[in-house]
């Protein structure tokens, strides 16, 4: 018995570790702002009022006084004017964190679905929407929540290297890099502050790993 209570405590922790902060909003953004969409097919389109919607990760935009919900599917990168830019991994945003040369840090924001869903005033919405004309198939969506409820707001981080998105997990990471790269990454990681969770960290291992070689 004590021992499950233990494992219970363990597993409690190593999930609160990943939360980074907790937040009242459904959106990155408290207010919807200007951004640059790009397309698969390299098309690109300004709106007005978008934001990032934490519950996936999508893109937000408003269609009169709807908030849409944007099909990822055929969206690459999403440049809001004087703030993030963001690409698409798995159908998810990605924010830029860093970039060394060629290669780059990214970050998806995300809160818990269950939580969310729990803690919503109203249904998730009602009506699918397609505007084939923009490019965006939509679905509305209820941005309202419990003003009183703060959300855990978790970060799931890649490597973008050698042309290919990698999660930034230790075994993932081993059996992605070169055997070189392998080795600057073991040095970062014996580093006494060293946290999978720091984006300080996460910096130095992009740096580390971006170093050439030498001859």
């Amino acid at each position: 018995m004590r021992k499950s209570i233990l494992i219970c405590f363990m597993l409690l922790a190593a999930v609160q570790g990943f939360a980074q902060r907790r937040t009242l909003m459904a959106t990155q953004y408290r207010e919807f702002r200007p951004s640059v969409i790009t397309f698969s097919d390299g098309h690109k389109s300004r709106q007005s009022l978008t934001n990032v919607f934490l519950k996936n990760s999508s893109l937000l935009f408003m269609r009169g006084e709807n908030a849409m919900e944007a099909n990822m599917d055929n969206i690459v990168a999403v440049d809001f004017e004087g703030d993030r830019s963001y690409v698409v991994i798995d159908k998810q945003m990605a924010y830029l964190v860093d970039s060394v040369g060629s290669n780059a840090l990214y970050c998806i924001e995300l809160f818990d679905q269950e939580s969310y869903e729990r803690n919503l005033r109203n249904n998730v919405n009602i009506s699918s929407l397609d505007f084939s004309s923009d490019q965006l198939g939509t679905t509305t969506v209820d941005l309202n929540t419990e003003e009183d409820y703060k959300m855990p707001v978790f970060q799931h981080f890649f490597i973008y290297y050698n042309g290919q998105y990698i999660k930034v997990h230790e075994r993932e990471l081993k059996r992605k890099l070169p055997k070189d790269k392998v080795v600057m990454m073991r040095r970062i990681m014996a580093l006494p502050d060293f946290s999978w969770q720091s984006t300080e960290s996460l910096k130095q291992l992009l740096k580390a790993i971006s170093v050439k070689s030498e001859e």
